[in-house]
């Protein structure tokens, strides 16, 4: 069993953070695979206003019972990261579809890489596993993530990730609900912090359980803060795209006015004169908030590296 650094003797601690919702099905299971394969860690189970005795049965497996009242995965993940303090943190679902037998493979792989988050890829064996919709939404958002960032990455959306202290702790997390993995992917990126993806089996729910994700609503809250991110990381590109489409625009309605007006003197179009000219000052204007909003982008981001840097470095 992993518990120390390599080429050290200090002693990691190890925190498995389970956020649940009506999972009292499943959760006694969730809680002793993790307590065999990390015999060694701390298993804190979050109740996020469960209406069943999901908190009960996760007391009586060993557990240690947290509660949030605020509904919504991501208030779940914030309270996580905020109340648990370890070097390592594995983070999963305690609907049972995770694999606890994975994360001792992802703990090695995180301390001998010297890496910050190391993400369970999802292997299905089964569509009932893993909806068809659920898949197609989640490659659609991977991909635009990573060709955001020029960065690699197969899913974005796994719940089943191991993290180092100092990615934890340095995460300045906003989100209510599912978008949460896209959060916590984009800040990876932000920062910098280096990572890999390992294959984990995803399960199908049992009988008992149900699914929490709502493809549509949760998919377009997770697009939502896709393109709110897109504005936030690429304002130039954004605002200059659209300042110098409004340019371009502005000179196709007044390169006839201007002709018109050096054949016979007069400005018969002056509306279009008008328009044309208010156009063009809203693109020059959204072409400077680009640039503008890029250099406070940067100092953003600075501010995040230096908070993760700050941190104690824990696995990695």
């Amino acid at each position: 069993m992993i518990r120390t650094v390599p080429d050290s003797d200090h002693a990691l601690r190890v925190a498995v953070i389970l956020p649940c919702l009506n999972e009292a099905a499943e959760i006694a299971q969730v809680v002793a695979g993790f307590r065999k394969h990390l015999p060694a860690a701390e298993i804190h189970v979050f109740d996020n206003a469960s209406t069943d005795n999901t908190a009960e049965v996760a007391r009586a497996a060993g557990a240690t019972v947290h509660y949030e009242p605020r509904r919504g995965k991501g208030h779940v993940v914030c309270r996580m990261f905020r109340d648990v303090d370890a070097d390592i943190y594995v983070m999963a679902d305690g609907d049972a579809t995770y694999d606890p037998a994975a994360a001792t493979d992802m703990i090695d792989r995180m301390l001998t890489e010297r890496l910050d988050v190391v993400i369970g890829a999802r292997q299905h064996s089964s569509s009932a596993a893993y909806r068809p919709g659920h898949r197609f939404g989640n490659l659609v958002l991977t991909g635009f993530a990573a060709r955001l960032f020029g960065r690699r990455l197969r899913d974005m959306m796994s719940g089943y990730r191991v993290m180092s202290r100092r990615f934890v702790k340095s995460c300045p997390l906003g989100s209510a609900g599912f978008e949460i993995e896209t959060e916590l992917t984009l800040h990876m990126f932000q920062i910098g912090a280096p990572f890999t993806e390992i294959d984990v089996p995803y399960r199908e729910r049992s009988a008992q359980s149900a699914s929490k994700l709502r493809t549509l609503p949760d998919g377009m809250r997770v697009l939502a803060t896709m393109l709110r991110l897109l504005v936030l990381e690429r304002p130039v590109a954004v605002f200059g795209g659209a300042g110098a489409t409004a340019i371009l625009m502005a000179l196709l309605m007044f390169l006839p006015v201007l002709a018109e007006f050096q054949s016979s003197g007069v400005v018969p179009r002056l509306p279009t004169l008008i328009a044309s000219g208010t156009l063009g000052l809203g693109g020059m204007i959204a072409i400077f908030s680009g640039f503008i909003l890029s250099g406070i982008t940067r100092t953003r981001q600075d501010m995040k590296r230096l908070a993760y840097l700050a941190q104690r470095g824990g696995a990695a």
